[in-house]
């Protein structure tokens, strides 16, 4: 009961700071803030210890997010930000990033081994993708139609795990990073050069409505 009564008064300051820490005008970091603060407060509360205090942490971030009126100046600086300093063709579908890189910058032929020039490519990523914590990424790997297609999946599932790897050991939160292979199934050119590539989509994320 005692261990009970704790809990249900932690969620509640929870939720009464939650909802103070997003009616501030900078919403999008105190309420991140304010709920990785909590989160962590909720690992002591349940699990008394280092591990469950970070997963509460984990939870208490994801608290927090973009208000709709923040997302699209967020991304915009986002966006700039690729552009000067990756050397990735960049597009963007209303609110969703995404930075493809020739496979031949990365990867030899036929292979998921990263070449030296990719480690300074990623690192000059990783300081954008940090500078803007508030999205999820997406690492797709993409491959030509060579070879048969269930090898060409396990190859791209390969690469697109050897970029999300480098982006954590650079310092990205592996909690916000999926790594995804496509094999061949997303064509994009009659050239093979160019659908031999490397995507990493990035998607804002948005605020809880409580």
């Amino acid at each position: 009961m005692h261990k009970l009564a704790k809990f249900s008064a932690v969620v509640f300051v929870s939720l009464a700071l939650t909802s103070c820490a997003t009616n501030q005008q900078t919403g999008t970091a105190v309420g991140a803030g304010a709920g990785a603060g909590i989160g962590a407060i909720l690992g002591q509360a349940i699990g008394h210890d280092t591990g469950s205090t970070l997963i509460g942490a984990g939870i208490g971030a994801a608290i927090g997010g973009l208000a709709g009126n923040q997302i699209g100046l967020y991304m915009d600086n986002q966006e700039r930000a690729l552009r000067q300093m990756t050397d990735a063709s960049i597009q963007r579908d209303q609110d969703v990033l995404t930075a493809t890189f020739k496979s031949d910058m990365f990867f030899d032929y036929d292979s998921a081994q990263l070449k030296p020039g990719a480690y300074s490519e990623l690192g000059r990523v990783t300081n954008v993708l940090n500078q803007y914590p508030q999205t999820t990424i997406r690492v797709e790997g993409h491959t030509d139609a060579s070879g048969s297609a269930a090898y060409n999946q396990e190859l791209s599932e390969r690469r697109a795990l050897a970029v999300k790897n480098v982006l954590v050991q650079q310092g990205v939160d592996s909690r916000r990073i999926d790594a995804v292979g496509y094999g061949e199934s997303q064509l994009i050119s009659s050239s093979p050069a160019m659908n031999r590539r490397v995507s990493i989509v990035i998607n804002p994320v948005r605020q809880q409505a409580y």
